[in-house]
């Protein structure tokens, strides 16, 4: 991998950390200049959300200091210029999810285009 292709994965990594961290989680305009525009989602219960439609989980408090996700295993791909590709687990209160998303890179930085929660044994 080449350092432009590492940079980007780290990008997307750290775009990806934010999202679950509680303070941003907390404020829809944080969570918002993450998403793009275009965003969706399709959770671990099936269900299908968009941009406006996830605030409504990210500021639940659902995720606290108290009671934060742990990642495991992720890890990145470049698949092409401006496009990664995110997989890892995430374990929150004893439900261990495998995650996977497609981040690409805007004129405002890289942003999350597609994400998907499958539940994990």
């Amino acid at each position: 991998m080449t350092d432009r292709d590492e940079h980007a994965v780290q990008a997307a990594i750290d775009g990806e950390l934010r999202l679950l961290d509680p303070e941003v989680r907390a404020s829809p305009d944080l969570v918002l200049e993450l998403l793009d525009p275009e965003f969706t989602e399709i959770g671990a219960s099936g269900r299908r959300w968009d941009a406006v439609s996830i605030l409504t989980v990210t500021s639940g408090g659902s995720v606290s200091a108290e009671s934060p996700v742990q990642v495991s295993e992720m890890s990145g791909t470049l698949l092409a210029p401006g496009v990664v590709h995110l997989t890892y687990f995430a374990d929150h209160q004893g439900r261990r999810v495998w995650r996977s998303s497609l981040w690409r890179l805007t004129e405002t930085g890289w942003r999350m285009y597609f994400h998907q929660g499958t539940p994990a044994a």
